[in-house]
Formats: C-alpha cells, sequence, structure tokens
C-alpha cells in the first residue's frame, strides 16, 4: 500500500510518478524498498488519470447505502442512523484502500 501512496503524494504534489522519485518517496518513509513492486506500479500508471481514477472511487464510496431499505411490506421505516467521525474515518479508509486495486 506504500507504494500507491507514495505515487499519491508525488501526484498531489505535481511530481513526475517514475521509479526514481518513487523511490526516493519510499526510502523517507523508512520503508526498504521493493525495485519489482516499484518497477510494476509505475508501469501499470502509465496512461492513468490518476485524478479521474480518485474521483471515480470516492462516488462510489459516496453511493454506497449506509443502512438497508425497509421492505415493501413494513409499515414503520427504521429509524435513522447517526454516522460518527469514525464511521466516516473508517468509509474512507476503506475507500482508500479499494484504489491500490486500481493501481495493481
Amino acid at each position: 500500500m506504500e507504494y500507491v501512496y507514495g505515487a499519491l503524494l508525488l501526484h498531489s504534489a505535481g511530481q513526475a510518478i517514475d521509479e526514481a522519485t518513487l523511490k526516493k518517496v519510499i526510502t523517507a518513509s523508512g520503508t526498504s524498498v521493493d525495485e519489482a513492486k516499484i518497477k510494476a506500479l509505475v508501469a501499470s500508471l502509465d496512461g492513468v488519470n490518476i485524478d479521474e481514477a480518485v474521483e471515480k472511487a470516492a462516488a462510489v464510496a459516496v453511493a454506497a447505502p449506509t443502512a438497508a431499505a425497509p421492505a415493501a411490506g413494513d409499515k414503520a421505516a427504521p429509524a435513522a442512523e447517526d454516522t460518527s467521525a469514525e464511521d466516516n474515518a473508517k468509509a474512507e479508509e476503506d475507500a482508500a484502500a479499494g484504489l491500490g486495486a486500481l493501481f495493481g
């Protein structure tokens, strides 16, 4: 995951996502560098519009229902559930984890 996060960090800073810059980010984080993972990630990101991929992932996370809809025959609607900051953080974390699948 740290490789994907490193690529996202470079992208948000407006830096090129190549093997050398990604290696610097991973090294600076104190993580040992796996050259094969770096090469695979850089190759898989070639031609990918990262902004669009992140936007789509965020839209999917927002569109996901938080509670089951009542059955058609139910007369009483279930009480609305309050979402806490912890639930929102967990949802954002899950969405970010899904980004790893986009980048290999």
